[in-house]
């Protein structure tokens, strides 16, 4: 039994069910995942606080861990990188496994890519700011380009549209205008390290290989879920 910590926000988290459903190789409803989705759109927003302008969401999420290891869940995930700045909270509330979209997709990149030197991650200011992805990749000797200046301002106006539901041409526009810019600045991959990257942006839009987190945690959930309901 999967345990979900959603709602950061609701739409990437429908999404994320939403690819979980497409890619669970099943004939029937009884091959399909069981997965407790606790779908918490009132925890506080992630990047205020990390910039220390906002409440944490540590004591909402914990809870949320430790509603879902109650009711039965065998390991936990949560589809927003930015709230993987929490993570050591969650980890602590509960007995059970977390698993890290960071550390994940971090992997991921490092077999799509043999020998990558330099990442761009698209990725939201806590995210940027609590280093979550610089230290994945840094233990590795592995450079991680951001979007900075005037595209890390645009970068979060272009999320809070997407989180409004604006899926426009001009948002998903200015997402790809962003990514060229870090494959022009040396980006050889790039990450779509927000979970709502993915609702504008498509593997084609980008110059080089892109890897999206949403799409590695779906993989790496089907894969335990499947592995661990096989061993009882």
């Amino acid at each position: 039994m999967v345990g979900v910590l959603g709602g950061l926000g609701p739409e990437a988290t429908l999404h994320f069910f939403a690819r979980v459903l497409e890619c669970t190789p099943a004939s029937r409803d009884q091959e399909h995942l069981h997965l407790l989705i606790d779908n918490n759109p009132q925890v506080p927003d992630r990047n205020a606080a990390v910039a220390g302008t906002g409440p944490s969401p540590a004591p909402a999420l914990a809870e949320m861990a430790k509603r879902l290891e109650a009711a039965g869940a065998d390991f936990l995930v949560m589809p927003c990188n930015a709230a993987h700045a929490f993570a050591q909270v969650i980890r602590e509330s509960v007995s059970i496994p977390f698993v890290s979209i960071i550390e994940e997709t971090r992997d991921e990149v490092m077999r799509r890519v043999p020998g990558v030197c330099t990442v761009g991650v698209l990725a939201s200011s806590g995210c940027i700011d609590a280093g979550l992805y610089q230290e994945a990749f840094g233990e590795h000797r592995i450079e991680v380009l951001a979007p900075d200046g005037s595209d890390g301002e645009a970068f979060m106006q272009l999320l809070y549209l997407i989180k409004s539901g604006d899926r426009s041409e001009a948002v998903a526009g200015g997402m790809r205008a962003i990514a060229a810019r870090l494959v022009a600045r040396g980006a050889e991959v790039v990450v779509a390290g927000c979970t709502e990257v993915p609702l504008v942006l498509r593997a084609a839009d980008v110059s080089c290989p892109v890897v999206d987190s949403t799409d590695v945690l779906v993989a790496c959930t089907i894969a335990r879920a499947r592995n661990e309901g096989s061993s009882t």
